[in-house]
């Protein structure tokens, strides 16, 4: 009760540190940067790997077994790691203890990926090396199937054909709102748009 019997003895003072705290709140809040997707450290980084005909156990077994083996030997400050194996794409989830620091991280990831090339089923590419960040979310997804030969055969050949132009993807590039269109193609096709704030209105 002293904090009541002190305000009651000098109001002017509670009555100025109340306008002050109004005015320091006040010019917070206009000085304050916002973002819809902050700048968040996530110490996490995906490694997509992509075998076009390969079923989701020949992946784990051909292409995630081996990279994580790989990485668990080699890289430094692994927490734990994740993966996910689909028709011709795998998806694997590295996770970093908090104070990591995560670019000395993607490097020995990204370094260890281009060395188990030779161990790993002829004509593999690189994969995808990506850090996880809150902004790196997709908005709109976009998945396009075909029933038959013929039109699975038009979705995998999508945006290397002379008509790739005319190509939802290739439209999606030049709208104002997405930051990105990429596309996965494999026995499933794919499309991942990020979009700003502003312009993802339908």
């Amino acid at each position: 009760m002293w904090i009541v019997r002190l305000a009651l003895r000098r109001p002017y003072t509670f009555v100025v540190f109340a306008i002050l705290i109004l005015i320091l709140g006040i010019f917070s809040i206009e000085s304050m940067p916002t973002d819809i997707f902050p700048n968040i450290n996530i110490p996490i980084v995906t490694v997509v790997w992509g075998y076009s005909g390969l079923s989701p156990e020949q992946m784990a077994n051909r292409l995630v077994s081996p990279s994580e083996r790989a990485m668990t030997t080699t890289v430094n400050d692994i927490e734990h790691i994740e993966s996910q194996s689909f028709n011709g794409v795998a998806i694997i989830k590295v996770f970093f203890q908090p104070r990591v620091n995560i670019a000395s991280s993607v490097a020995q990831v990204t370094s260890v990926s281009q060395g188990i090339l030779r161990q790993l089923p002829p004509g593999s590419n690189p994969p995808f090396i990506i850090q996880y960040n809150a902004s790196s979310v997709p908005v709109l997804q976009l998945g396009l199937a075909g029933h038959g030969a013929r039109r699975t055969a038009a979705l995998r050949s999508w945006g290397r054909t002379p008509s790739a132009a005319r190509s939802p993807r290739s439209k999606a590039r030049r709208l104002p709102s997405p930051s990105g269109a990429n596309s996965v193609r494999s026995r499933l096709t794919s499309t991942s748009m990020h979009c700003r704030p502003r312009g993802c209105r339908v």
